[in-house]
């Protein structure tokens, strides 16, 4: 039995793609799949997720901040189509900042901040839809020469996916894409003050991370590296005895 269970280590394609995500696209797939399930179930209901100013300012329900990010519908085709953006393009963008969460972390806080402060514009009150749109247009942006495939009928470089996927939108829902809109904006954001501008502003960057959110995360794996290192001495010691 335990050859076996050796043997199917590492054969589980689910469990490994989870685990090969970065911290924080991990975080947010699972988020939103145990709070789709959730609802799904009767457990909690869509009215205590949705973000208004009234129901956090006023009412004090501050967990709204959040939850209006991680709930994009009951378990559907549709739920995995969003999965499926969420976890891929945050995974890309995630991994592509480097090792320390701290770059990627400050660009979702900065992501769900604005689009918290321009929801009122457009009486979304969900806006996970919003957020996976500004990834994409962030990815679509840095990978200009990547050839993408819409099911297999449509071949085109990636700073087209954004326009296709609200075309995309347009036909199935026939309505004006206002969370894709509102996430292309404020992608672009993003992506202006963190790849054009410096290019003309001797590599000032305005939208990257202060010095202390990065101690946040650093200071943690600094700690985390120290502990796996005196394990390591421990067990060589207790080895050469």
């Amino acid at each position: 039995m335990d050859n076996l269970i050796e043997a199917g280590q590492g054969h589980f394609p689910l469990e490994t793609w989870f685990w090969e995500m970065p911290v924080c696209t991990r975080v947010w797939t699972t988020a939103a799949v145990v709070t789709s399930i959730l609802v799904q179930c009767h457990v909690i209901t869509p009215w205590q997720l949705y973000y208004s100013f009234r129901t956090v300012f006023v009412k004090s329900q501050y967990w709204r901040l959040l939850t209006n990010f991680i709930y994009f519908g009951p378990p559907s085709i549709d739920l995995v189509f969003h999965i499926f953006f969420l976890q891929r393009y945050s995974r890309l963008i995630e991994m592509s900042s480097g090792p320390s969460p701290a770059h990627f972390s400050w660009l979702l806080l900065y992501a769900t901040t604005t689009l918290i402060v321009l929801s009122p514009l457009t009486s979304m009150a969900f806006l996970g839809s919003s957020l996976s749109s500004t990834l994409v247009y962030i990815w679509s942006r840095r990978n200009p020469d990547t050839l993408l495939s819409f099911f297999g009928l449509v071949t085109f470089t990636a700073p087209y996916l954004p326009w296709v996927l609200m075309a995309f939108s347009l036909v199935i829902n026939s309505n004006v894409p206002k969370n894709e809109i509102m996430g292309v904006i404020v992608g672009h954001v993003w992506y202006f003050f963190s790849d054009l501008y410096p290019v003309d502003s001797n590599g000032s960057r305005p939208l990257d991370p202060p010095a202390w959110w990065c101690r946040l995360f650093e200071g943690r794996r600094e700690t985390e590296a120290a502990a796996i290192d005196n394990e390591i001495a421990a067990t060589t010691a207790t080895d050469l005895r």
